[in-house]
């Protein structure tokens, strides 16, 4: 096995245990500096389990492959609806809190929406990148998600995202912090470069990687988090995670790497776009058509059939 893949496989590694490593050296600092356990969960740890999409897709716009930054995005949100909500539902039948279809379903719809038609030129006819105002755009549009977030209520019990209630030493923190950045750094350096070995190894595109391989490792701290959820029957955090972290995703992750280099959009991949939108309403419709706020077996079942068809086509015609 060349050193490249090896490097592919480490990096996915270090990408995950930097995230966590960072994610509880500033979860510690937070509570040095008397933050509630609101804005540390609505800030610090949100963003922990899109650390790995964002760090990829900084490494991604610097190299200016655009498909693999775009497809990592699509490709994790696709599949935190439908494996991830699907593989927890099917281990056990989750409730959904009414917070999460009032608001972050809407939300992400529009988000996807507003990233389809800014890639698009806005359909008047304008090159069709993500240039950096529409980037500027997105974190702003973050911005006010936070702030509706505190106006409208936590949407989970924020101190069941927050393991620690005492911080840990200044160097332990500083030693978190520190093995969390150069974790992402390297992780995101070998993962990038690994992605497009493989494309060109495999013969695939790299939006397809992107939207396959790629997205699925990103999406790992997602799949894990709701597996232990549903074997522990304590399912009802795994909606507001999966949906907080899709808007995160469009929001923070593409909207930070077209401020860094502006990302080209390939119309083949407006087929991906419309499932992230599809993968909204038909989330919407099992739960106002099925048994209102409950996702069943049977609906997550469907879910993974869904998923299973959309990786064979990504793999196929990308």
């Amino acid at each position: 096995m060349e050193l490249i893949y090896i490097l592919f496989i480490v990096g996915f590694v270090l990408l995950i245990l930097g995230a966590n490593w960072l994610v509880d050296g500033a979860v510690s600092l937070g509570i040095r500096a008397n933050l509630s356990s609101m804005v540390i969960g609505l800030t610090v740890v949100a963003f922990g389990t899109s650390l790995p999409e964002l760090v990829i897709n900084v490494f991604a716009s610097l190299k200016g492959s655009s498909d693999l930054a775009v497809g990592n995005v699509l490709g994790s949100n696709i599949m935190n609806i439908f494996l991830i909500l699907g593989v927890t539902a099917v281990i056990f039948p989750m409730n959904i809190e009414k917070i999460s279809v009032q608001r972050d379903l809407p939300i992400g719809v529009f988000a996807i929406l507003f990233f389809a038609l800014a890639a698009n030129g806005y359909l008047i006819g304008l090159p069709k990148i993500l240039t950096r105002i529409d980037g500027i755009i997105l974190l702003i549009m973050f911005g006010l998600y936070i702030f509706l977030t505190l106006r409208t209520g936590k949407p989970i019990d924020a101190d069941s995202m927050i393991d620690k209630k005492q911080p840990d030493s200044v160097p332990k923190t500083i030693l978190l912090l520190t093995a969390g950045l150069l974790g992402l750094y390297f992780g995101g350096e070998w993962v990038s470069e690994g992605a497009l070995a493989v494309a060109a190894a495999l013969g695939l595109s790299e939006s397809a990687v992107g939207l396959t391989i790629v997205a699925a490792a990103t999406s790992l701290p997602e799949l894990a988090t709701g597996v232990v959820a549903a074997l522990k029957k304590n399912v009802g955090i795994v909606m507001g995670n999966v949906l907080g972290s899709n808007i995160i995703n469009i929001f923070v992750v593409l909207g930070t790497s077209a401020i860094i280099f502006p990302l080209k959009f390939d119309v083949k991949m407006n087929a991906e776009v419309a499932m992230v939108l599809i993968a909204n309403l038909a989330l919407l419709a099992l739960i106002y058509i099925g048994k209102g706020l409950h996702l069943s077996r049977r609906e997550g079942i469907l879910l993974l059939i869904i998923y299973v068809m959309f990786v064979f086509y990504s793999i196929n015609y990308n």
